[in-house]
Formats: structure tokens, sequence, C-alpha cells
């Protein structure tokens, strides 16, 4: 009990100091998604000593995402569909407290874009909650596995379905939504943590009062967005099938009392189909937790042509700009670009490209004094939406899975610097025109992809000045790393690869210092852990993902998996389909 109280208690704090105590309550580790551990046992001097301490199965293939949460001595392992949890015993190295296996229909699978993955769980006052594929929002008393409550947020037979984690903040848990490949039009939810009870909803398009947007408070760039800033930016009611799901993650500042997310493609993915910005997919938001009113957006993708969800992760940090301490927000998108903004304010203070092989605008106007400020300066070379339906844009760089998906970045405040696990991919995209119907496949687009020009390798691992704009070092990876990363105090830097290997890198200069083989490869988050006076290292493993998607779900055509499964077809000589949580430690004294 005293360790659930202490959890909760880490909780309550800013961001900085939520994720420390070497408990992981959090999805994100910390509500400020820096993804960063206090726990400073393991160094570059000792992490080449690392030892697998004991592993478990979780009986599932497909991708294996996120990661467990560990909160006194138990430890809560999730898989992806059918979203099995499982509490573990610490205390006997993984020992089977309970099993929570939900009953879905599997007729969700088909209905769910880029494999069947799921981002994780999170704890609060003695519950774990979590959203299920279908999305049903379920709460769990932690102890023992009972179901305290559940409802449904959506509909799978309009296409809606969840892939994503949740947010417990303050008496509410926010949960977002999947489906904009089906036309579903996608919101932010907030449901009381004791009930169940919905307290907001909050659209991603449409009308102001459905979105939750003040026309005249409400501010994108330090300006109102005004009336019907969603509805004048789409053709006549496309809006009720626009997308703008929020399958990413979320970020929390107390002190603001704000809700940082971003919001995914607009529907569909072929651009001729609906003309204007879009508004507001593709949009970094920020709403009050408590009323879920947006206090400001800003859209960086305007009527997005390459399907570059802005879902990535807000990472909130408090550092040091033209002599003042400003509360920022850094994030890097699928586009290309990392961005870090005023996370009080919205404003935009830097925005440069983090892969050199982007090319699909030159660059972001940043002049606030422009009639333009905020938005790419697109490259028209590479526009799906200049040449038409029915032709083929080759070389657009990054593809449609992004310079980043999903997998977390993370910070430390010791080097000031980034951790981001990269994508370096390019697509040829020819769009075509598709007619919307509730609860089948709405993309209207044929992709291929492939390394950029002169090239093989499909990823990096860089750490990236948010100040500066600028990348300070790079490990080039064979592979997209799909892996989130993991900074620790103890100035060491974990990730994971596509073909299974988990790396640590020294933070400062990104030397490898340690790397294992598991079974399978990773798609999951680094964590760690304390338990009884040691620190642990723990990963899910289990090939997947849209990377992966060709090993996880057994695809063979090239153009299946929109792409991925020709682009990473190579992978199958490297690792195969499972589903393993592998748990490491330094020898014991």
């Amino acid at each position: 009990m005293r360790s659930m109280m202490l959890a909760t208690l880490l909780l309550g704090l800013g961001p900085a100091l939520a994720g420390e105590g070497g408990r992981v309550a959090l999805p994100t580790v910390d509500y400020a998604n820096t993804r960063h551990s206090g726990l400073d046992r393991i160094t570059p001097d000792n992490v080449g000593r690392l030892k697998v301490a004991w592993t478990y199965s979780t009986g599932v293939l497909r991708g294996h995402e996120g990661a467990p949460l560990v909160v006194g001595h138990i430890m809560y392992v999730h898989t992806p569909f059918p979203n099995t949890v499982t509490a573990l015993d610490l205390n006997q190295d993984g020992r089977i407290l309970w099993r929570y296996a939900p009953r879905q229909d599997s007729a969700v699978v088909a209905v769910m874009c880029c494999d069947t993955v799921h981002r994780g769980l999170a704890y609060k006052d003695g519950r774990v909650f979590l959203q299920l594929a279908d999305t049903t929002v379920v709460a769990l008393e932690a102890e023992t596995g009972r179901v305290l409550w559940s409802v449904k947020n959506g509909d799978p037979a309009r296409g809606e379905t969840n892939t994503a984690a949740v947010m417990p903040v303050r008496d509410a848990v926010i949960v977002g939504l999947s489906g904009g490949e089906y036309g579903a039009r996608c919101h932010v939810t907030a449901y009381d943590q004791a009930t169940g009870r919905r307290l907001w909803r909050a659209y991603a398009t449409g009308p102001d009062a459905e979105m939750l947007v003040d026309p005249e408070k409400t501010t994108e760039l330090g300006r109102p967005v005004g009336p019907d800033s969603s509805l004048t930016s789409w053709e006549g009611e496309q809006w009720k099938t626009g997308g703008g799901c929020a399958w990413g993650w979320f970020s929390y500042d107390p002190d603001l009392d704000l809700v940082y997310y971003g919001t995914g493609n607009p529907s569909t993915w072929n651009p001729a189909q609906r003309p204007g910005d879009n508004r507001w997919a593709m949009a970094i938001v920020a709403r009050d937790a408590t009323t879920g009113m947006a206090r400001w957006v800003y859209q960086m993708t305007p009527h997005d042509q390459w399907d570059y969800d802005g879902v990535n992760e807000m990472i909130l940090t408090d550092q040091e700009v033209g002599g003042q301490k400003r509360r920022l927000l850094t994030h890097f998108d699928r586009n290309g670009f990392g961005y870090t903004l005023d996370r009080a304010t919205g404003a935009l203070l830097v925005a440069q490209k983090f892969d050199p092989s982007v090319n699909w605008a030159k660059r972001i106007e940043l002049d606030p004094a422009s009639p333009a400020y905020g938005r790419p300066v697109v490259d028209e070379r590479y526009a799906p939406g200049t040449t038409g339906e029915d032709e083929t844009v080759t070389g657009i760089c990054p593809g449609a899975l992004g310079a980043k998906n999903q997998q977390p970045a993370a910070y430390s405040p010791a080097t000031g610097l980034f951790y981001v696990p990269t994508n370096h991919m390019c697509m040829d995209y020819e769009p075509f025109h598709v007619t919307y119907t509730p609860g089948q496949p709405y993309v209207g687009a044929t992709l291929t992809l492939h390394p950029p020009p002169g090239t093989d390798r499909t990823g990096a691992f860089i750490a990236w000045d948010n100040l500066s704009g600028r990348i300070k070092w790079s490990i080039p990876e064979p592979f997209s790393v799909w892996s989130g990363a993991l900074a620790t105090a103890g100035g060491v830097v974990f990730y994971g690869t596509l073909e299974g290997y988990l790396k640590a890198v020294d933070a400062v200069t990104g030397r490898e210092l340690y790397r294992f083989k598991t079974p399978s490869g990773i798609v999951g988050n680094v964590t760690t852990y304390m338990h009884d006076g040691r620190q642990y290292v723990a990963v899910l493993s289990g090939i997947g993902g849209w990377a992966g998607i060709g090993l996880a779900a057994g695809l063979t055509d090239p153009a299946e998996g929109s792409g991925a499964v020709g682009g990473y077809a190579a992978l199958s000589q490297y690792t195969a389909a499972g589903g393993q949580l592998t748990v490491f430690a330094l020898p014991e004294p």
C-alpha cells in the first residue's frame, strides 16, 4: 500500500519530477512525456555488464508497442489485440498475480490500421486504465484486476478503433481515437476516473461548440482562430468524415492545467477530394484539462497531401531562451520538422528538418510578421495535389510513415538534448478518387516506400538540440528505429531496433555501450525501474507496427501495408514474429 501511495504522490508533482523514484505509473514515464528516468545506477562504465534477469512470454504475436508499468512490487504488462493485461510479481521473478482477458469481437482487427498494436496502460489511485481496440475504456482494480467500470468510446462499425494509451489527469482519464483511414470524425474525451462518466468531448473538426473552441479566446500563433475556423476550411460537409484522430500520446502541464496532443491526417488521403486547409487535422492542440476548452492550436501541415499524421508526442521542458526561462513544447512531426513552441502561448520558436532527406517542404515560415507565419513552404514538385488524381509523384521524402512515427523520443535535462528514433524513408504517391462508405476504407491513395536515393538504410537514432534546431550526433541504422527511447540520469540512453537489439549509448557522444539481441524485433518503448535496491531495464519485443506489418500479419504483396511490406522486405532475414518481455539488470555484487 505504501508503494502505491508513493506512486500516486509522484503523479501529482510537476512535469520534471513525475517520473522520478524508480516507479513507472504512466505510459509516458512522466506527465511531460520526457521519457527520462532519475535512476542513475546504470552508467556508461557498467552498462556493458547488463545481463538478462528474467523473461515473460506474452502469448500474443503481432506488434508489441508501448511499455509495462511498475507500481510497488507489481509490473503490469499489456499486449496487442486482444489487449490482455497481466500483473506480475517482481518479488518472484514475474510470477503471475492476475490476468485480465477482455472479450472483443475479432471483426475489429480488420478495421484497425497498420497492425493490432496497443501502446499501453496508465495507473492512478489504485486503478489501471486502458482503452481496448474496440474503443471500450476500462478501469481495473490494480490489486485484483477486477473491472471497476467500462464505457464504449466509439463504434468500430464506423471505422472507429483504438491503438493508443490513455492519460489520467486530475480526476479524469483522457482518451483518443483511431479511424482516419475510414473517414471517422475523431474526438478526444475525458471520463471520470471513479465512475466512467463522460466529462467532456472535443471533436477535431466541425462547429466551434463541438470542437470546444472559443473563436475569440482560442488562438493560433497568437491570433484568435475566429468563428467557424474548421467549417470554412472544408468543402461542404466534408468535415463530417474529416479524420483528425488523436491516436498518439498525451502530455500534461499541472501548473497551466493544459493537456497537449496532436491530431492526425484528414480523410481521405486524396487531396483533390478535400480542398482547403482541413482544420484542425494535422495540428497541435492545448486544452484545458478541466473543461476541455482549447487554449491554442497550431496546424503544422495545412491541406495535408502526404498522410503526415501530427500525433507524435509533445515533450514539455523548461529551458532558457534568449536569457529567459520559458515553458517549451518540442514535437518531432511525421512531416520531418522538429518544432519548438512556447507551450503557454503556442508561439512558434523553432521549426527545422531533423532528417536531411526531407524535401516536401523547403522550410517553415518563422517570421511572425509574415501572413504565412507557421506555414510550410511547399515544394510543388513533391505535392500530389499539384498533379491531380491518378498521377504518381515520385521521390517524396519522408514517406507516409513519417521521418518519425509514434515511437516516442526522450529528453535529458543533464545534456539538454532530445534522443529521437527516426525513419529514413521516401515514397512514390498516387492519389485516386474514393467514395465514403461507413466502416469501409476511405484512403484514396496508393504508395510505394523506399530509401532515399544513394542509400539502402532506412533509419537513424539522433540527438537533437531543440533550441538551435540541429542534429548533434546521429547513429545510422539499417532499418527504421520503431522503438521508443529512454534517457536516464546515469548518462545512458536506451533504444531498440527492428532486428531485435536492445542498445545502450552514451548520452553525450552517442557511442554504443551495449547491445543484446532479443527474440523478435523491438517496436516497444524501453523502461527502467527500481526493485529491492537494483535498477532494472525492461523492453517488449514483438515485431509489428506499420514498419513490421509484413512479418506480423504474414503479408507478402509489396504494396500491402501501404507499401511497408515492400519497403521492409529485407527485415525477414533478421527477425520473426514473437511476443516477449525481457528484463535486464547488472550482476548482483
